[in-house]
């Protein structure tokens, strides 16, 4: 099979996330089960206008919002009629594949924007965003869907689409699970880690908040912030972190590597997370996956990366209940290890090869 996937970014531009590591996996999976496969997507200062990448081309044109016409036009003058199957990636834009594409196709959501058009763009460009995702939701909802979570598959299902039509993905991680949770090496003192890009929709900021509020019931605790940033919003977090009463207890690590990642998630006892609304929430795992349990905002994607009371807990939507959260996990330990148990066994059956063979199965019918 000859597969060509639309998709704003690749996996080796630098503003990749979660998003393109699944595409990355899913792409590198079907070279490995022999199909030939193109990734059109915008290119980014410095990148070559075409490379293979784990087994499949990468073919960049345009830029972050020109991509979507250069995508058009280079499918319309070198790609037309030779894929077997087209997917469209849409992150935020649709490449509007449905007006000039052929062959078979699916359009595969990680998760709608919606509220996240106001963290993300400056006004009157999100709200115009805001109402105008709904208007190419209609245009699109007659065709065939990939998403990932429940949470996805039921906005979705809010705009129209038929629920026959969509088919769920379960997401793999790269983080391998430890070996066993037995001699885990954790920080000295109870930990709270914050791990990701320091950005307006990731809310850090209210996990700040929490732990200064948590801090007041567990003397000893502690915070780790993860992640790299800029802008006003990332001021904002470092300014809070320097004026936290707490500061001397708040260490902020920067950007860090995966394997520092993976060890900081190990050695801390709980992560926060905290964002606006995800597709899925694969950090939460990977923590579950180094014998770490979560508490998270109770929003789309993360109810899903999170069973509440089973795997970690899942709280309303501010610093109060997240601070109420960690103080609860931190200071019962049965359920502690009850819950760190659960989501390193679910982290195990987490795998990029479950996901592709969903995959395969869905785009075969």
């Amino acid at each position: 099979m000859k597969l060509l996937w639309f998709s704003w970014k690749d996996m080796k531009n630098p503003l990749a996330g979660g998003a393109e590591l699944v595409t990355h996996q899913l792409c590198a999976h079907a070279v490995k089960a022999g199909h030939e496969v193109i990734l059109l997507c915008a290119g980014y200062p410095g990148a070559a206008p075409e490379e293979m990448y784990s087994g499949y081309k990468i073919i960049r044109v345009g830029g972050r919002l020109s991509v979507y016409p250069a995508a058009a036009n280079y499918y319309k003058a070198n790609l037309r009629g030779w894929a077997d199957l087209v997917i469209e990636e849409i992150n935020t834009i649709p490449f509007f594949t449905q007006l000039y594409v052929k062959e078979p196709r699916f359009v595969l959501f990680y998760m709608l924007c919606r509220e996240i058009w106001f963290y993300q763009m400056f006004f009157p460009a999100s709200l115009i965003g805001y109402l105008i995702e709904p208007l190419y939701l209609l245009f699109l909802n007659r065709n065939r869907i990939l998403t990932i979570s429940e949470s996805t598959k039921h906005d979705l299902m809010r705009f129209g689409f038929p629920e026959k039509n969509i088919t769920i993905i379960p997401i793999g991680l790269e983080t391998e699970p430890v070996s066993s949770l037995k001699g885990l090496q954790k920080f000295e003192d109870p930990t709270v880690l914050s791990l990701g890009t320091i950005r307006d929709m990731k809310q850090t900021l209210d996990q700040v908040k929490a732990f200064n509020l948590a801090k007041a019931q567990i003397p000893n605790l502690k915070m780790k912030i993860a992640g790299g940033g800029a802008g006003p919003y990332f001021n904002n977090v470092m300014k809070a972190v320097k004026t936290s009463p707490y500061s001397a207890d708040i260490e902020y690590l920067g950007r860090v590597s995966t394997e520092e990642k993976a060890a900081v998630m190990r050695k801390s006892h709980v992560i926060a997370v905290t964002s606006v609304k995800e597709g899925w929430g694969l950090i939460v795992n990977e923590a579950n996956s180094q014998g770490t349990p979560a508490v998270t905002y109770d929003v789309d994607g993360l109810r899903d990366s999170n069973r509440n009371n089973e795997t970690g807990l899942v709280v309303a939507p501010n610093p109060k209940a997240l601070a109420a959260g960690i103080v609860t996990l931190l200071s019962n330990p049965e359920m502690y290890e009850a819950y760190r148990t659960a989501g390193w066994e679910w982290s195990k059956d987490l795998t990029f090869e479950n996901s592709y063979k969903k995959f395969s199965e869905a785009v075969s019918k």
